[in-house]
């Protein structure tokens, strides 16, 4: 009797997850089939399987060289921003966790509004900052401002984690002759690589899939992303579904890739603040 009670109360939980995951799962299996297909038989057959399997509309893609170059390109800047925005987080993180100085929390909320600043507003302005300090067509033109725009998310992350730390391993480690940075390093970063993983998975998606910040930077396709290059390719084959359906799918492997990696490590740094103590 209580299986079955257990079991109608579960019942409705796992419809939702059911269709919440058909919602997620059937668009990308639709584009992965549509990518075998021809463009006459993906107008006369949308949602069948492939007459004929055309691999041609994925390898011809992977043969040339620019889906390559832009792959490069996406990850060279997504890997630079994770890194500069964690690094400067998790010190400005530990400052506010962990040191009482005047001014500390009006600072934190000053930090806090950035989630309010939408990117659109800063469009113009920070157009003109780039092309001032040369960083047109510049990696650094997308990385710096990226990092800046996550600092906010990243910082609130990492303060939440780092305020969870005891005391008293703080006090034990200065003890034991451990500097302010030394237990920082030694210490603190170690306990908190759930944290740490959780906001890099965040950074990395983030940079990923940004569209408008490399669209303003990059006028030379040398530096192209993948969303741009996305956007680029649909415009070239217009007429030719079944092609852009095979590069959208190719483009997002990477991410998807990525995240079924680093699925665990995001979820568990959610929940370790939870669990802590």
């Amino acid at each position: 009797m209580t299986a079955r009670k257990t079991t109608a109360r579960t019942l409705p939980l796992h419809v939702i997850l059911v269709a919440v995951g058909a919602v997620m799962v059937v668009p990308l299996v639709y584009a992965v089939l549509s990518g075998f297909k021809s463009t006459d038989e993906l107008s006369s057959n949308p949602f069948g399987l492939p007459e004929h399997w055309r691999t041609g509309n994925y390898t011809d893609i992977l043969a040339g060289g620019d889906f390559w170059r832009l792959l490069g390109s996406s990850t060279l800047i997504a890997v630079g921003t994770t890194v500069l925005v964690v690094a400067a987080s998790a010190l400005a993180a530990f400052s506010f966790a962990r040191f009482a100085f005047r001014g500390r929390e009006a600072l934190f909320t000053l930090f806090t509004m950035g989630l309010m600043f939408p990117f659109a507003v800063a469009v113009l302005p920070l157009f003109l900052l780039l092309r001032s300090l040369g960083l047109l067509d510049n990696p650094l033109g997308v990385i710096l401002p990226q990092a800046a725009f996550g600092l906010p998310m990243t910082i609130i992350i990492l303060r939440a984690f780092f305020r969870e730390i005891p005391g008293e391993l703080e006090e034990a480690a200065t003890l034991d002759g451990c500097s302010p940075f030394g237990f920082f390093w030694r210490v603190l970063l170690p306990m908190a690589r759930p944290a740490l993983g959780t906001v890099s998975v965040l950074a990395v998606v983030t940079s990923w899939n940004n569209f408008m910040l490399p669209l303003l930077v990059f006028t030379d396709n040398t530096w192209w992303t993948l969303p741009i290059g996305v956007q680029q390719f649909q415009g070239q084959y217009s007429a030719e579904y079944a092609r852009v359906f095979a590069y959208l799918v190719l483009a997002m492997v990477p991410a998807l890739a990525f995240y079924s990696v680093a699925e665990r490590q995001l979820v568990g740094g959610l929940t370790a603040g939870a669990t802590k103590g």
